[in-house]
C-alpha cells in the first residue's frame, strides 16, 4: 500500500507505473457484519449507535471483472445510506447482497458475511479490467454510486430504470469507505483539480441527487424564477439543491433548524430563510395527528418571503415529518420532488390539495450516469462547490455516522481513507484561489 500512496503522491508517475505495482493482498475497509443485523432489535431508531455496528477490517482484494476498476481510495464520505447501513433499517443490507450475488457468477462475489459501505471516493485507477478504454491506471478520479446491468430495455431512455439498478457501497458491496473499492468504469468522472481529496470525494451522491431531484428534466425541471423550498437546506442534500436554485435563477426559500445553518445559507447568498425551531412550527399534534392549522401558519410565512406567491417546487427529503406541510404550501400546479424519508418512510398528507389543485409527486432516486456527470462537471468548473464540513479519520468513521445520524453535522462530513492528511491532490492552485472562500464556506461555520 506505501508504493501505491507513493506513486499517487509523486508528480513524475506514469499510468505505466501504477499498473507495475504489485496490488496487496488486502486492504483496511469499513464494514457491518452479517452476523450482527439483530443488535439492535428493540431499540428506537435515534438510539442505534453506528459506533457500535461499523468495524475497520483488513479484507481481501476483490476479484477484477469485465468493465470494472480497481481504485485506490484516497478520501470517501459519509452519506445517510450509510447511517442506514449501519443501523440495518429500514432492512439489512445483506439482502441486498443476497440478492445480487444471485444475478450471475462474478456477481457471487458481493454476497459476503461482511459488508464494505460507501457511496462517494476520489481516488486513483489501479487496475482496469477487459473491455475497459476510457480509463486507465493512474486516472485521477471521483465515482458516482449508480451501478447497473443494462441487460434489459427499460434503462436505456434513464438509467435509473434499469430493473437491476443498485446503488454501489449500499446495494453493493467493496464500497468507497475503504483503502480500495471495486466499481464499474461508468462510475469513473474526472477529479476536479482544484479540489482536495477529501472535498473531491465530498459532493458525489448528494450533489447528483439533487441534480437530477430539481435542475433534470426526469425530477421538477426548475425554471428561472422558481420559488424553491428546500428543507434541511444546509444540510448535505439541501446545501447542493441551494447552490443549485442560485446558480440557475430560482428563490430558494431555505428552511433550517438553527441561526448557525441560517448564516450558511445567507452565506450561499440565500435570503429567503426560515428557522424552524425558532418560529416553533410543529406539524404534527402528536403521532398520529398532523395539525393543518400549522401548515397554514407555514405557507402564510412563505408567502411573506416571496412577495405573495407560492411554492412552485419542494425539495422534499424529511418524509414524514414534513410531508404534509409540503403538499399543503405548493402552488396550484406546483411539484414536490421526494428523494427519501429521514423522518419516517410513512407519509400523509391532505390529498384534496393535491388532486383539486393538480399538484405532481415525483419519486427522485440519485441519478443517471449523463445526471451525475454533469452535476460534477458544474463542480470541475467551479459553478457548485463542495460543502465540507469536517473531516475524519477511517478509524473514526463510526463516529462520522453517529454524527450524521443525529444531526450533529453541516453539510458534507469528509473520511480520510489512503490519503495520510487533509489538504492534498490539487492540481490547480490558480482555480483555487479563485474559489477558496466558496469551497471553505461550510469550514468556517
Amino acid at each position: 500500500m506505501k508504493d501505491i500512496l507513493d506513486a499517487i503522491q509523486s508528480k513524475d508517475a506514469t499510468s505505466a507505473d501504477f499498473a507495475a505495482i504489485p496490488l496487496p493482498e488486502s486492504y483496511r475497509a469499513i464494514t457491518v457484519h452479517k452476523d450482527e443485523t439483530e443488535m439492535f432489535a428493540g431499540l428506537e431508531t435515534r438510539d442505534k449507535d453506528p459506533r457500535k455496528s461499523i468495524h475497520l477490517d483488513e479484507v481481501p482484494v476483490p476479484e477484477l471483472g469485465p468493465g470494472e476498476a480497481l481504485v485506490a481510495v484516497m478520501a470517501s464520505s459519509v452519506n445517510y445510506n450509510s447511517v442506514w447501513t449501519s443501523i440495518f433499517e429500514p432492512v439489512s443490507t445483506f439482502a441486498f447482497l443476497e440478492r445480487y450475488g444471485k444475478l450471475s457468477p462474478l456477481t457471487k462475489r458481493h454476497d459476503l458475511p461482511y459488508h464494505i459501505i460507501g457511496s462517494d471516493l476520489a481516488g486513483v485507477v489501479l487496475r482496469t479490467g477487459p473491455g475497459v478504454n476510457a480509463w486507465q491506471p493512474g486516472d485521477e478520479v471521483v465515482a458516482h454510486c449508480l451501478s447497473v446491468e443494462l441487460e434489459s430495455p427499460d434503462g436505456h431512455d434513464d438509467t435509473m430504470l434499469d430493473p437491476e439498478q443498485r446503488i454501489w457501497g449500499f446495494e453493493t458491496n467493496f464500497g468507497g469507505l475503504a483503502e480500495i473499492a471495486l466499481v464499474k468504469t461508468n462510475q469513473l468522472m474526472p477529479k476536479p483539480k482544484h479540489l482536495t481529496w477529501e472535498e473531491a470525494a465530498a459532493p458525489g451522491l448528494v450533489n447528483s441527487t439533487a441534480y437530477r431531484q430539481l435542475v433534470s428534466r426526469n425530477g421538477a425541471a426548475m425554471k428561472q424564477g422558481d420559488n424553491v423550498l428546500i428543507w434541511g437546506a444546509s444540510g448535505g442534500l439541501g446545501s447542493y439543491a441551494t447552490q443549485f436554485a442560485l446558480a440557475g435563477g430560482a428563490n430558494p426559500i431555505c428552511v433550517v433548524s438553527s441561526p448557525q445553518k441560517a448564516e450558511i445559507c445567507r452565506s450561499m447568498g440565500a435570503e429567503a430563510i426560515i428557522d424552524r425551531n425558532a418560529e416553533g412550527y410543529k406539524f404534527w399534534k402528536d403521532e398520529h395527528t398532523q395539525d393543518p392549522k400549522e401548515w397554514k401558519r407555514f405557507g402564510k410565512r412563505i408567502r411573506e418571503l416571496t412577495g405573495g406567491e407560492d411554492i412552485d417546487i419542494v425539495f422534499e427529503h424529511p418524509g414524514r415529518e414534513t410531508f404534509g406541510a409540503s403538499v399543503y404550501v405548493t402552488r396550484k400546479g406546483g411539484t414536490i420532488t421526494t428523494c427519501a424519508s429521514t423522518s419516517g418512510y410513512m407519509h400523509e398528507y391532505d390529498n384534496r390539495y393535491l388532486w383539486m389543485s393538480l399538484k405532481r409527486i415525483i419519486g427522485s432516486h440519485f441519478a443517471n450516469y449523463r445526471e451525475a456527470y454533469e452535476a460534477n462537471r458544474l463542480i470541475a468548473k467551479g459553478k457548485i462547490h463542495p460543502t465540507l464540513s469536517k473531516t475524519y479519520s477511517l478509524e473514526e468513521t463510526g463516529q462520522a455516522a453517529y454524527d450524521v445520524h443525529r444531526n450533529l453535522h453541516q453539510g458534507k462530513v469528509g473520511v480520510l481513507c489512503l490519503a495520510p492528511e487533509e489538504g492534498l491532490g490539487v492540481r490547480d492552485e490558480e482555480m483555487r484561489a479563485r474559489h477558496i472562500d466558496a469551497i471553505n464556506r461550510f469550514r468556517n461555520v
